[in-house]
């Protein structure tokens, strides 16, 4: 006869081996779980990489309203593209959904530069030479007056630098500037001419992060004179002034826009945003602007184009990457001026349909397209004389991308930076 304790052991073998196949069937379900939300993540991977590219492939305006559509005509590939006008570039967000499950990536777009058209000056034939003095040094192709290049004598200094003074191919120049983008110059009009009555001042927050998935955040402060200081504002928001704007160094911005009648950044600011006043831009000493960024006049109003000449001002010790520009609808009574100060860098692009200035020291690592040079002392004013400057269109990165309002680029698109990604 078996012994009791015989029932027992069964009953406990039984038991462990019930554990085990029962864990086994957990184990199984829970490896297919996973396995199926690794398949379906890669395919929304694959999916939104899709959405991307073809946001890159399509033109500026076919994506301007959010489009949900299905990539194969299959139920787990549906795709959803934005192209949103952003000032100089444009943003593309690109969501995949399988159901419950989405990925999205948001990311600023911008073009390749036309190594046929990039130069490390234009400037327009206004029959005079370009004159070079001091310690200056241009390195890259040149686009000057039949009457070209010649060495000058200014301040008791003579030219000192590379006898070539061209360091690169020198070209003709037309009478007049490449002109910049007729359909990027109409959707800038747009954006800075638009009905904002009803919309609200600064939050009370001192942080503001909006998503480009959300519709944009548009913030006036009408005809109030402010300073933004102390407060962080990042992402898909719009701020508008219709008076004088102070930047201060305690304001950090991130990939914003602000548009106003004339714009100060203080000392020491730090960021990244494109600012866009009607009259004038001073950005003060030791400010750095993080790629890519812009600093622009753009001018529409015939009658206040005749009243007062547009400036843009980088004082000494900047830093700035990204493109300063000024278009004005037609030439007013005043030239523009786009003023570069002593040892202040641009590392992009430069264009103005009137002067540009530099002071002792200043740096170019790109590319100046303007009408005239300035050069001024305590007592006498030069045009079209560069002194003790550098301009270097190698100096700046191969993978360089630029806006399409400009004359040097190509069709091709490429991801400028990735701005929100799940």
């Amino acid at each position: 006869m078996l012994k009791a304790s015989a029932l027992y052991m069964v009953i406990i073998i039984a038991l462990v081996i019930g554990i085990l196949c029962s864990s086994l069937i957990v184990t199984a379900y829970f490896y297919r779980l996973q396995y199926q939300r690794t398949f379906r993540h890669e395919q929304l991977q694959n999916n939104v990489s899709s959405a991307v590219n073809i946001l890159l492939a399509g033109t500026d305006t076919s994506y301007a309203a959010p489009k949900i559509f299905s990539l194969f005509n299959l139920d787990a590939d549906s795709v959803s593209t934005q192209r949103i006008f952003w000032g100089t570039i444009d943003i593309g967000v690109a969501e995949a959904m399988i159901r419950q499950d989405t990925l999205y990536k948001a990311f600023s777009i911008a073009n390749t530069i036309d190594s046929g058209k990039w130069a490390a000056i234009y400037l327009d034939d206004n029959s005079r030479p370009l004159s070079l003095s001091g310690n200056t040094s241009i390195s890259g192709d040149a686009y000057l007056s039949p009457a070209g290049v010649a060495q000058a004598y200014v301040n008791n200094h003579a030219y000192t630098g590379d006898k070539r003074l061209i360091i690169g191919m020198k070209h003709n120049s037309e009478k007049t500037l490449p002109p910049l983008s007729a359909g990027r110059l109409q959707r800038l009009q747009q954006l800075i001419q638009q009905n904002r009555k009803d919309e609200p001042g600064l939050p009370n927050s001192d942080s503001v992060i909006h998503s480009f998935l959300l519709p944009t955040k548009i913030i006036n402060l009408g005809k109030t004179v402010s300073t933004l200081k102390h407060i962080k504002l990042a992402g898909n928001i719009i701020l508008f002034s219709d008076t004088a704007l102070t930047l201060d160094s305690t304001a950090q911005l991130n990939n914003v826009i602000i548009i106003a009648k004339s714009i100060t950044v203080n000392s020491g600011f730090h960021g990244a945003c494109q600012l866009f006043a009607h009259d004038t831009i001073g950005v003060q000493q030791r400010c750095q602007f993080d790629y890519p960024s812009t600093l622009a006049i753009v001018r529409f109003d015939p009658a206040s184009i005749l009243k007062r000449g547009a400036k843009i001002s980088l004082y000494n010790n900047v830093i700035f990457n990204g493109c300063i520009f000024i278009y004005e609808q037609q030439s007013g009574t005043l030239p523009s001026l786009i003023h570069i100060g002593q040892k202040t860098t641009v590392k992009g692009l430069v264009y103005s349909q009137g002067y540009v200035e530099f002071q002792d020291e200043a740096e170019i690592d790109g590319s100046v397209f303007t009408d005239r040079f300035l050069y001024q002392t305590s007592f006498t004013r030069y045009e079209n004389y560069v002194v003790n400057t550098t301009i270097n269109e190698k100096s700046l990165s191969p993978y360089y991308l630029t806006s399409t309002l400009f004359p040097v680029v190509t069709k091709k698109k490429k991801i400028l930076q990735w701005l929100e990604a799940n």
